[in-house]
């Protein structure tokens, strides 16, 4: 296990704090890898995670990052003591770490916020009254819903890369005049299927508009750059990059966010408060108002530096195991698997799929119980395009969404269709019932109450 001190600040001898990463292998080591969960049988696995759409495990570097920034811990900015100063140094720096992480300009600002839905709602709010936004049905409801209705075009769910980049130009050649800014997924929430970033960019730009990334799930799996896709501005979540802590962050232009009101009204957003008149703060501080979220914005400076170190080996990681959990579930009878743009398509390691017979909360329930597996099963905040992706299926309104990451084995992927193949050939094995925990088996002999650990 090798440790490598990163976001150390400036000028301190070996006896200030530091923030150390820790890496094991070629993979960044995850923080409950060795999870063990019991089964309605009486026998105990280890969790076979595959959410990490919803939400990643922290990594290990993260939480020894946290844990070294926990103790000089002080609010930022204005504050002299040793303690305070330390802790500024680190939050900066935190800002600088993101921002190299996504390629920004020199000129783009990094604004941290909660996570991704944080940051798209504060820049719909910078977002000139008069600005026409251009926005796919099938965006998560984060990207869909916070744009103002009456100048807002929604456009169908593309069925191609290329049906994607013609439907942007077309909407565009009639939108009114006037500022404009199309608003696009990296990689689908859904299908895990990705978008035709810098297409759409290139597109956008030759009608005068600007463009925002909603980078959440593509982030994690492979490379954001601003200035290669040509975009204005990235938003995305720490609770999706490993770094559960409570920060994400906008990063882009600064012109539309230094001419809005800002995001939260307090201190820190100010420069000067009078009786007669306030003035705002220019800059990532209009906006960030407020005690800063500093360990959440530490925590995802520390996932971005060691997601950036082993990125080839997160990638190669990740394309073998979605590889061989896909070619697993086409070989089922009974298993269906949904796409926007067919089966070719680049995609980061999500699946959708339903089982026939079967509805997703019962299949979900059962790869719980019997197995140790999670999924998630829904329509994962994307009801228009799940809505669309399931037409054909009466029989389900809902899907099952498996997604892998860091911690994911072999073994896992091999145990997930295994289970499946049995769900779709034999059905349940036992009855189920809803519980104050969700379905579970009737009679359940699982303790499914959460410890207390305060």
């Amino acid at each position: 296990m090798s440790i490598l001190s990163i976001l150390e600040p400036a000028n301190t001898s070996t006896a200030r704090p530091t923030i150390a990463r820790l890496t094991t292998g070629n993979i960044p080591a995850t923080v409950g890898s060795d999870l063990l969960v019991p089964l309605a049988d009486g026998r105990v696995t280890d969790y076979a995670n595959f959410d990490h759409g919803a939400s990643a495990p922290c990594l290990e570097s993260v939480r020894a990052a946290v844990e070294a920034a926990l103790p000089s811990y002080a609010s930022v900015h204005r504050g002299n003591g040793y303690a305070s100063r330390i802790t500024t140094q680190w939050y900066e720096r935190a800002r600088r770490e993101v921002h190299t992480f996504v390629g920004a300009s020199t000129d783009d600002q990094v604004i941290f916020t909660r996570q991704t839905t944080d940051a798209l709602n504060l820049l719909a709010r910078a977002v000139p009254a008069d600005a026409t936004v251009i926005v796919f049905e099938s965006e998560h409801h984060a990207a869909l819903l916070p744009w103002p209705t009456e100048r807002t075009i929604r456009l169908a769910a593309p069925t191609s890369t290329t049906a994607a980049v013609t439907a942007v130009a077309d909407a565009l050649r009639t939108a009114p005049e006037g500022p404009r800014l199309v608003v696009v997924t990296g990689a689908s929430n859904v299908t895990g299927e990705i978008f035709p970033i810098a297409e759409i960019a290139a597109v956008a730009k030759a009608h005068g508009a600007r463009v925002c990334l909603d980078a959440a799930q593509l982030a994690p799996h492979r490379v954001v750059d601003i200035a290669q896709l040509n975009v204005d501005w990235v938003a995305l979540s720490g609770h999706k990059l490993y770094a559960p802590y409570g920060a994400g962050a906008l990063i882009g232009r600064a012109d539309w966010l230094n001419a809005a009101d800002p995001y939260l009204y307090g201190g820190g957003a100010t420069a000067s408060v009078t009786g007669d008149e306030t003035v705002w703060n220019q800059g990532p501080a209009r906006h960030e108002g407020g005690s800063p979220n500093v360990i959440g914005a530490i925590a995802l400076a520390a996932a971005c530096a060691a997601i950036t170190k082993h990125r080839e080996a997160i990638e190669q990681h990740e394309r073998s195991l979605l590889a061989r959990l896909r070619t697993g579930l086409a070989q089922l009878p009974g298993v269906n698997t949904y796409s926007l743009f067919g089966e070719e398509a680049d995609r980061v390691g999500t699946v959708c799929f339903t089982i026939e017979g079967l509805s997703s909360t019962l299949a979900s329930a059962a790869l719980s119980a019997e197995y140790g597996i999670g999924v998630r099963d829904g329509k994962f905040c994307a009801h228009p395009l799940v809505g669309r992706l399931l037409a054909d299926s009466p029989e389900h309104g809902t899907a099952i969404r498996a997604s892998l990451g860091l911690g994911t084995t072999r073994e896992h992927v091999d145990r997930l269709v295994a289970a499946v193949r049995t769900l779709a050939t034999n059905g349940l094995t036992s009855e189920y019932e809803e519980s104050t925990h969700g379905c579970q088996p009737a009679n359940d002999p699982r303790d499914l109450e959460a410890p207390h650990i305060w």
